[in-house]
């Protein structure tokens, strides 16, 4: 059985008149229109997968002998030597 809640919900002047006009061309009451945007918003939100940074990493072991306990600062010196950073 399905049953409804009724509720007060306010809503822009302009896009209520442009609801009612377009649940009338598609003879229906609003309240139907107002359901079915709803469902359709909140299936698409729960499609929606996260994000998920692919894996680009290479087989190298590691920073080289010179970097291995070196700072940011002097490994960004070293990769802009001689390029005006």
């Amino acid at each position: 059985m399905v049953t409804h809640m009724k509720t007060t919900v306010e809503i822009a002047d302009g896009l209520f008149a442009q609801a009612k006009r377009a649940a009338k061309r598609r003879g229906m009451p609003l309240r139907r229109l107002i359901e079915e945007g709803l469902r359709r918003v909140l299936s698409d939100e729960s499609e929606k997968k996260p994000f998920k940074l692919r894996n680009v990493t290479f087989g190298g072991s590691g920073f080289t002998p010179e970097f291995a306990n070196a700072s940011w600062e002097s490994i960004r010196a070293a990769i802009y030597e001689g390029h005006g950073g």
